[in-house]
């Protein structure tokens, strides 16, 4: 039997017509999908602060993966650049909040290379910041690459205490110092401590983190007299 080429067309036709619908029905799909991923990154970034979220994953990922454990007595370190999106109102240095943030992924970057945040845990207690206190001691220019230095300095039974740094590394130059007290609840932390090489014994106070105790206190009397 022999089929003309005008009747092969027409039998044709209706498997043409049903490719070129599925085509435009994914192509459809794919706009929905891509439109409603859109609106729904729209939304989170206006009710939730994403990229904290996104350089916490980022930082405690890259640090257990790929840097190796640290003693809690060892200083640990990350690094940054200062954005667009860190500066003040005069576009030309990181602003005095972003310092504050910065710190809390070096804090975070400290606990989870020392596993003293997993021991916290292991005894069923959390950290909670208690107090901090930054020195800003020259700025840190747009665009310039820093790193944040994080060591425990001391510890007595209810809080353990940071020192932190800002250091540009283009000079050396330490623009900012942070003190902070790391409440930790449910666990003697005097004791815990000594189950860590190295942090068997206390070491000295600094005398500047003496002092800062002692304002705190100050304040927390005066407060305690206004009630």
């Amino acid at each position: 039997m022999r089929f003309s080429r005008v009747s092969i067309l027409n039998l044709n036709a209706p498997i043409a017509w049903h490719i070129s619908w599925a085509r435009r029905h994914t192509i459809s799909i794919v706009r929905m999908f891509s439109c409603g991923l859109l609106i729904t990154m729209l939304v989170l970034y206006i009710i939730w602060d994403v990229n904290y979220f996104i350089r916490c994953v980022a930082t405690l990922g890259y640090g257990m993966l790929f840097q190796r454990k640290r003693r809690v007595t060892d200083q640990t370190s990350i690094y940054g650049l200062c954005t667009t999106q860190d500066v003040d109102i005069f576009i030309r240095h990181m602003n005095n909040a972003r310092y504050v943030r910065e710190l809390d992924f070096a804090r975070f970057h400290f606990y989870a290379l020392t596993g003293i945040y997993g021991k916290i845990k292991a005894k069923g207690g959390g950290a909670v910041q208690g107090a901090s206190s930054v020195r800003y001691r020259r700025t840190i220019p747009i665009f310039s690459a820093y790193k944040i230095t994080t060591r425990l300095v001391w510890w007595d039974d209810k809080a353990i205490y940071l020192e932190q740094q800002f250091v540009t590394l283009g000079d050396g130059f330490v623009r900012a110092v942070a003190m902070s007290k790391q409440c930790i609840t449910k666990v003697d932390v005097v004791e815990m401590m000594k189950q860590f090489p190295g942090a068997e014994q206390r070491p000295t106070m600094p005398e500047e983190l003496r002092q800062w105790l002692e304002a705190i206190e100050t304040s927390s009397q005066k407060l305690r007299k206004e009630k």
